[in-house]
């Protein structure tokens, strides 16, 4: 197999450092790129056109759905393969439905990152078992999760909210105005039918997006 040219992008610069001296420990992957949020994978990857793109999907400023989006509206051909502490069914669905090509927990980043870089590389779609499991369990019981009829930007704004943040540091992490943060949280309450954040945050939890 030829060399696998890689960008990486996260926004700590510990884990992108750990992440290349484990991909570099495989001989036919080399890791050409970094950027450490999404604006800059943008930019980064048409300067290098990277074989595959490692990304995480939560970074401060633009988030990773949105920056899968743009980098393939680029590049209609662009490998992403998204490597994310989220461990839940809804964050690979709608990566997946932005374009990526895979999608791989840091828990399991040790044991299988190279084999799915080589995977995506190759072209074949990537998704790691227990996450894979856990997607087809939630489709053959139909459940559709509440949170998936927002929109990324509200999907993001929703996350950070359950997570106890207030709007203006919501505001201030995707570089939003507080005004704008809030449309969000009316939309995102009018369609989960949620009157406040603890109800938001009790969504969260039983969509398996938030530890109880």
């Amino acid at each position: 197999m030829s060399q696998i040219n890689v960008m990486l992008v996260d926004d700590h610069a510990v884990v992108r450092m750990g992440f290349k001296l484990l991909l570099e420990s495989a001989s036919d992957i080399k890791v050409i790129a970094e950027a450490e949020n999404g604006e800059i994978a943008i930019k980064t990857y048409m300067e290098h056109k990277p074989n595959v793109v490692v990304m995480d999907i939560t970074m401060p400023g633009m988030g990773g759905l949105e920056s899968i989006e743009r980098i393939l509206a680029k590049d209609s051909n662009a490998k992403i393969l998204v490597l994310s502490a989220h461990e839940d069914s809804v964050h690979p669905k709608r990566v997946l439905n932005a374009g990526a090509m895979g999608y791989l927990t840091k828990r399991s980043a040790a044991e299988e990152l190279i084999k799915a870089i080589r995977m995506v590389a190759s072209g074949k779609k990537y998704i790691e078992a227990g996450v894979a499991q856990q997607m087809a369990i939630q489709q053959l019981s139909g459940d559709q999760s509440p949170v998936d009829v927002l929109s990324e930007r509200e999907f993001e704004v929703f996350m950070s909210l359950a997570k106890g943040k207030t709007t203006n540091e919501i505001a201030e992490s995707l570089f939003l105005s507080p005004r704008t943060v809030g449309t969000h949280l009316y939309n995102i309450k009018q369609k989960l039918n949620a009157n406040n954040s603890a109800e938001i945050a009790l969504i969260a939890m039983r969509s398996g997006l938030l530890e109880p």
